[in-house]
This record gives C-alpha cells, structure tokens and sequence, in this order.
C-alpha cells in the first residue's frame, strides 16, 4: 500500500507504475518522465502534419499527438506516419479520438496510440442531470462495455498502447448526474474504462486527470494513485497536463503548478504543457520542469521537528489535512495576514541601492507629485523587505515595510516598519507581547525553542525557507508538524531560485510555492532569485517573457502563483485551448486580441475555445466563453448558458464586449 498517495512525502521517489510499451518507447515503471505535444494542423493536410511533426520531434518531444475527429483523419494517420518513417523518424504517434469510436478502431491499426476520452467516448454531454436508479446505471456501464471493447481488443491484437484521458470539462451527463462535477468524478470515468480494460487482459494503458484548474487536476490524479492502489494493488502510469493552460506567464505558471505539485510527490510517467503557441515551444518548458527531478534522488534527509516540541516518525509523514479537499491552514490574524485574508506579497528590495518614488513603480504604486497621491495597481505589493535600508518620505496608506531588527530598533514610525529576526537570534530578542514580527525559519533547520516561543506571541509572523533540495516536500513537512504542535501564527513562503532563464524561475517558484498553496499552506508569498545571468525566453523568434525589471518580475510573478492557485484574484483569467487540428479560428490571434479588450476586467473568467470538443465543458468553469462551433462561426456563452450562436468571427470579439456590458461584467478602462 501507499503512503496517502505517493512512495514518499518526505522522500523523492517515483511512484512505481506499469511498464508501458508504445512502438519503441518505454513508459512508466520507472523509465525517465517522457515530453509530448499535439500538432495544431489539419490532419488532412499531410505535408503540414508531417512537417510541424518534425520540428516537434527535432524539438524534443518523444511523442506526438494528432487529432482524429472523423474517419477520415483517422485514415489519413497512415499517410502521415509513411511519410515520417520514409524520413527517418520512429517516434510514436498518438491519435487523439473524441465523439467517434470508429476513428479509433481505424486509428488503433495504424499509430502506436489511441486517446480516448471516457466523458465523450460513449456518453454525450448536454448538461442534462439525470436521476438514475442503480439498475439503470448498471445498464449504461454495460453498453459502455459493448461499444468500448472492440477497440480495446483491437489495441490488444496489433500492441497498440492506450490513453484512457478523463477531462474535467466533458465529464458525462451521467458522471455529473451520480458525483457532480467532482475529481472523484473524474476518476470513476476513467476506472470504468479501466475495469473493462483489465476484464479483457489488456493492460498497456496510460491514464489522465486533466483539468483546467490546477487544484482540480491535482486532487484527481492522487485520488486515482489511491483508487488504482486500492482496488488493483498497482498503478498505471499517468500523463500530466493542465488543460486550456494559456500562453505566456500564464501559461507556463498554471502548467507548472500542477504538473509541478504532482512530479515533486514522484507522480507522473509523462507530461505535456498545454500552451496557446505552437507546439514545438510547448517542448522548453516540458523539458524545463522534466529537469528538475533529473537529480532529485539522493536528497539530504528532510528534517523534522526537534523532539523537544513534537515526537514522531522521522521517515513518515501522516498528513493533519485532507490533501484530497482543498482547506486552507487554520492561522491567526496579524495586522491584514492569515485567517481569512487573501494572502499576502513580499516584494524584495533588500539589493535596491536607491528607495525613492520611482523605485515603487516596478511593484504597483505611481506617485503624482502634482497631486500628491498615490496610484495603486491590482498587483500592488502588500509589503516590501529593504534589510538595512529605511524610506525618508511618507509611504501609500496600503504599504508596510520589513527590516532587519537593528534597522526596525532606530526608525521612529513602527507603525509603518516591523522587525525581521532570522531564528538563530530569536530566543534572545526582546520584544513587546504586541509588537508585529516576523521571524525566518529554515524548515531543513529548526532551532529549537524558536517554535515554543513563537506560541506565546499573538503577532508573529514565520518566514518559512528551506535549505534541502527536496523544498516543497521539506517545507510540507514543516508546516505540516506546525499544524500538529497546534501553533496557529501566519506563515509567510519564501522560495528563492537561482535558475538562468525566465522560463525556470517561473516553473521553480510556481512549483514550490504553488504546490503548498494546493495544500492550503501559506499566508504570502515572498520570492528571491539570484538574476544576474537570467536570460529572456525566445518563443515565436521574438522575446516573449521579457524582464525589464526583475522587482517587477518577480512581483507579477508572485500575483499569478496566487491568480493560478486561486487563492487571491488579482487580474482577469483567461482559460484557453492549446489549439489542435479541430481548431475553427487562429487561436493566437484570438486570444491576444480578447486579452487586449479584456484585460482590466478583474477576477473575470474568460475561456477561448477553439471547438466544441472540451470548449463547453471546460469553460463550464469560466464565467463566459467564446467558443468555436463552425468554420468562422463564434458560439458566446455565459457559463453553461449559450447566449449568441454562430456569430461570424469577424465581430465576435465586439459581440463579447457586448455580452459582458449586457450582464454588468464591464468596466471602462481607465
């Protein structure tokens, strides 16, 4: 049995799998984590497929996916696979299947993998809720298995692998009627395809829990290691992608996160980041997040607390919270952090030589000398850390500053300023019972007696840090002996990262801190990196994640950690598809041209669709969605509700601003 639902919590370990065999390729049972992505062409365009294909392959994806709506894609699958093995290329191909079981049992002799999506396989989704009785329900598993069998004795007869991909957005109506729009939902779609897959000796199968919202797709997939684990003894392995994940920042901030949250636990054989760019750029930043666990094993042992405040197992974790359900860490309230208040953002200023007006612009606030006020962004830091260094003017209302304890001892406004005592020095401080602080603590390193003295203290604040390779599981079980121990103060997240490019840093600091916001930990966030050799990301020949500012960087950064976990909005959200061959409109364009309109409208959730496919359904999450539903035709939505249909592209993006102005959704940009 597993521990919860990985190897290890407190130890890097790959969750041991299935092995797998897809044409050439091994997966799972340990092999390395494998990167692939999905073409963007018509599939009955050979020539295209084939050659974004290549660039795909000379890119570094190890398998590719094309989609195969119709018979006809799904015959063409041959000429293209001729094509790129007349070339000299052997990687796998994977046909990507929906609405037609036909396609795929064309498709499984022909590629080396089918995907199939149990919502759409068999079911249909209209957002009917239907009330079944446990008979009628028994009977349409049973028709489940009638249509779903060939195609798994297909695969079976010519070693054709499968993906059973369960999507958050095209769970049945017959999944939503019995367990609601739910991650146990999700996994009992994909199990009883399982099931039926096992009753037919078949058993090179890989599975997916996809969702568009990270916390979503991360409850899924651990409720599916502990299914599989319960029920058969053993897991398959398992492909890791948020869906409709976005472009840039976003992009790769949303991806990292879940994809990220998951591979730290050991869990994942494959992945593919789901960006609204072409696919071969999706490949980096597959590579990027693959690489951090290249050298994880062998990690200094996770520390635990000292046996002076909480006695324990050193090698178990056993979990105080339910890491299926998402609930946030019960803390205290100090001044705006913890308890209920959104979590709070650090901005680090402790290398800024000069702290005048300009030098807050970079984290949200503009001084009008003329008028002698103060404008906030909606990414305006709560508090920012100087070291040893002091502001000489009057600061905005909203800002508090932090420094060192010697510094906070001689500057006369403590109502603006509050002290910073790393905990080697902390049980020799002397403070007032009532005076706000904030206190480091190195979750590989406790000292003891820091944590019994913060007990008594109803305005401290920890700055949590780690110094063991291993940091999200090192700070997790840190924070998790906190909750034990019963100490309640708010707990503030340091993540520092000294990778070299923007792509890295983004993945490192939304995979540590955003795995432990899943969790419910932390009350703020505060990111450090080293920058002096960070490098711009190319993507598309142009600079695409440009850092002109690294204040600002890292600001912005640390508001779309918290934008993608949802645990503070701060800006609109955008859900949109990486596009495929079933895209009806130029995805890219769209997307920056909706973003551009849009942009100011705060915590509303826009999804961009390209097709019918997962477009009603995983933008069931959004508050409206522009989806494609016809060769330059526009469907408009308000959550489930379709409000205009087949609007011409041409005025689509006006036709939205009009549906968000009729529903009191828009503002005028300032």
């Amino acid at each position: 049995m597993l521990q919860q639902y990985c190897a290890s919590l407190t130890e890097y370990k790959r969750l041991k799998t299935r092995e797998v065999k897809i044409g050439n390729l091994l997966l799972g049972n340990g092999h390395p984590i494998r990167i692939q992505t999905m073409t963007t062409t018509d599939t009955m365009d050979t020539a295209a497929t084939v050659a974004q294909s290549i660039r795909c392959i000379e890119a570094g994806a190890e398998l590719v996916r094309i989609t195969a709506p119709s018979k006809n894609e799904a015959e063409n699958l041959l000429n293209i696979k001729k094509e790129l093995r007349a070339r000299g290329y052997d990687t796998p191909l994977i046909a990507d299947i929906h609405f037609t079981p036909n396609a795929a049992e064309i498709a499984a002799r022909i590629v080396e993998k089918v995907r199939v999506n149990p919502g759409n396989y068999v079911d249909k989704k209209k957002f009917d809720f239907i009330d079944y009785t446990d008979d009628e329900y028994a009977a349409e598993v049973i028709r489940i298995r009638e249509r779903f069998s060939p195609l798994v004795r297909i695969c079976k007869e010519h070693g054709t692998a499968m993906r059973i991909g369960t999507n958050h957005g095209s769970l049945s109506d017959r999944i939503m009627s019995r367990y609601g729009d739910t991650p146990i939902g999700m996994v009992e779609s994909a199990m009883e395809f399982l099931r039926i897959a096992r009753d037919e000796n078949y058993h090179q199968i890989i599975l997916s829990m996809k969702s568009s919202n990270p916390l979503v797709m991360v409850q899924a997939y651990r409720l599916l290691v502990q299914q599989m684990d319960e029920e058969f003894g053993e897991c398959y392995p398992l492909h890791l992608g948020v869906t409709e994940a976005g472009d840039g920042e976003d992009g790769r901030i949303k991806s990292a996160i879940g994809i990220g949250t998951l591979l730290e636990d050991g869990i994942g054989d494959t992945i593919r980041v789901s960006l609204t760019e072409d696919p071969e750029f999706e490949i980096p930043v597959c590579k990027d997040i693959v690489n951090r666990y290249t050298h994880r094993t062998g990690h200094a042992p996770i520390a635990v607390f000292p046996d002076a405040i909480v006695a324990g197992n050193t090698t178990r974790l056993s979990l105080p919270y339910n890491p299926f359900a998402y609930s946030r860490r019960n803390s205290l309230q100090v001044y705006n952090i913890g308890a209920h208040s959104v979590p709070v953002v650090v901005a680090d200023y402790s290398k800024e030589n000069t702290l005048d007006y300009k030098s807050l612009e970079p984290v949200g606030y503009t001084y009008n000398e003329d008028t002698d006020k103060w404008k906030l962004s909606d990414s305006a830091t709560d508090f920012v850390y100087t070291a040893n260094k002091i502001f000489d003017f009057a600061l905005p209302g909203t800002l508090q500053v932090i420094c060192n304890y010697n510094t906070w001892q001689n500057v006369t406004d403590k109502t603006k300023y509050y002290p910073l005592i790393p905990q080697q020095a902390y049980e020799a401080t002397t403070l007032a019972m009532d005076q706000m602080h904030f206190v480091t603590v190195d979750a590989n390193n406790v000292q003891t007696g820091v944590v019994d003295k913060i007990k008594f203290y109803k305005n401290a604040v920890l700055v949590v840090y780690t110094t063991n390779t291993h940091a999200m599981a090192s700070i997790r079980r840190f924070l998790a002996e906190l909750m034990k121990s019963g100490v309640k103060c708010p707990v503030i997240l340091q993540v520092e990262s000294g990778e070299n490019t923007v792509d890295e840093q983004l993945i490192h600091f939304a995979t540590d801190a955003g795995g432990l916001l899943l969790d419910g930990f932390g009350d703020g966030i505060w990111l450090v990196n080293g920058n002096s050799h960070m490098q711009n990301t190319q993507v598309s020949g142009r600079t695409y994640l440009e850092v002109k500012n690294n204040t600002q960087f890292l600001n912005n950064t640390a508001f779309y950690i918290l934008q993608a976990t949802r645990t503070r909005i701060s800006k609109t959200e955008y859900i949109s598809c990486p596009s495929c061959g079933r895209t009806l409109f130029d995805l890219q364009e769209t997307t920056a041209k909706i973003r551009s309109a849009t942009h100011h409208l705060k915590g509303v959730k826009i999804a961009i669709m390209g097709c019918i496919v997962n477009g009603p359904g995983e933008m069931a999450d959004a508050d409206f969605g522009y989806v494609g539903s016809g060769p330059g035709k526009i469907t408009l939505y308000k959550g489930k509700d379709v409000m205009k249909r087949n609007v011409p592209s041409e005025i689509a993006v006006d036709e939205l601003i009009n549906l968000l102005k009729e529903n009191e959704a828009w503002i005028e940009k300032v």
